[in-house]
């Protein structure tokens, strides 16, 4: 099994734990992000009194709305990311060690190098996997009515009093179904071009990551007192570290992602309606300030520090794992 192979799968492993543990606070942020009511925009209300308000007015499964495909969705991006960085990752080590032997460098891969190659794995995967995301966004902002605004059985037609009280459930279909009559084929890559210009998140937070490891292992390495390699709870403090400082820096992108992966309002006001990337930037900034920019982002922080800390220490543990039970059975190939 090549290295590369390796680490595609303890990326999709450590992805889909990640995401189980801290789902329900991306349900809520992404609401948090779509939120264009200006009556419900005046009450602010933090990260667990908004759990709270769903769970009393919708149920507990709404927290988990789109779970199915976003764990698909986790498990693609991860597979497809951490393969794709394997790969160019060993061509950029081919490449410094080249360039060593022509008297150029040390034969590391410098930051620079980190950030490109975690960049071009970044877009393969938003390219590949942008519609399963556009379905998991439309699941997380749908939002059930309430029991008590369900209207009186005296209001209602033959047809709603026969599925009873309860709307017929909104699930993988419905989205798929509701995107395409919206806007086609083409509206399941709705938000790629945020996206892809998010692929700077990564690799920002790769390049601070694989760093702050690097400079570890060293002192680590010169430290004769010291025989033990990285923990994992070193690992975990990395990759929090790492993805705090990427999605300060890019968290408008996000927002602009979202509001465009969205449902659509149906109105009259030109506000409610996003032409592209830019006229939502725009408008935004323009109708909301830059605050509208960061909605949301307390949440969006805990949430994605959290899951980038559990997944850097799973996929490393796994990737440990994996190699040592390859290397006894003699089935580890050369890495790419």
């Amino acid at each position: 099994m090549s290295d590369a192979l390796i680490n595609g799968v303890a990326g999709a492993g450590g992805g889909i734990i990640a995401q189980l543990i801290t789902y329900p606070l991306q349900t809520v942020n992404t609401r948090q992000q779509t939120e264009r009511d200006p009556k419900k925009e005046k009450t602010k209300l933090g990260t667990l009194d908004h759990m709270c308000e769903v769970v009393k007015h919708e149920g507990w499964g709404r927290l988990y709305g789109g779970l199915a495909p976003s764990l698909v969705g986790t498990a693609a991006s991860q597979g497809v990311y951490y393969y794709f960085y394997q790969i160019f990752r060993g061509k950029a080590e081919a490449i410094a060690i080249d360039h060593r032997k022509r008297g150029f460098g040390d034969g590391s891969v410098g930051m620079f190098s980190s950030l490109i190659v975690a960049a071009m794995s970044g877009c393969v995967n938003v390219l590949l996997t942008n519609p399963i995301w556009v379905v998991v966004t439309r699941m997380q902002t749908h939002t059930k009515a309430s029991k008590k605004n369900i209207p009186s059985q005296a209001l209602r037609s033959p047809e709603e009093i026969l599925i009873g009280l309860e709307p017929p459930p909104y699930g993988t279909s419905h989205a798929i179904q509701e995107v395409y009559d919206e806007a086609g084929f083409w509206g399941f890559w709705k938000g790629v071009i945020p996206t892809l210009i998010m692929v700077s998140n990564p690799s920002i937070q790769f390049m601070l990551y694989e760093t702050l490891l690097k400079k570890l292992r060293k002192r680590r390495a010169l430290n004769k007192n010291s025989g033990k390699g990285v923990t994992a709870l070193e690992v975990f403090l990395l990759g929090a570290l790492a993805k705090l400082g990427a999605t300060v820096v890019t968290y408008p992108l996000l927002v602009v992602k979202a509001r465009l992966q969205a449902k659509q309002i149906v109105c009259t006001d030109k506000k409610c309606h996003y032409e592209g990337t830019f006229d939502a930037i725009l408008k935004m900034i323009r109708y909301e300030g830059l605050s509208g920019c960061y909605k949301g982002m307390s949440t969006k922080i805990v949430q994605s520090v959290f899951a980038a800390a559990i997944l850097f220490m799973v996929k490393e543990e796994l990737v440990k794992g994996v190699r040592l039970l390859l290397g006894k059975n003699g089935a580890l190939s050369k890495p790419l």
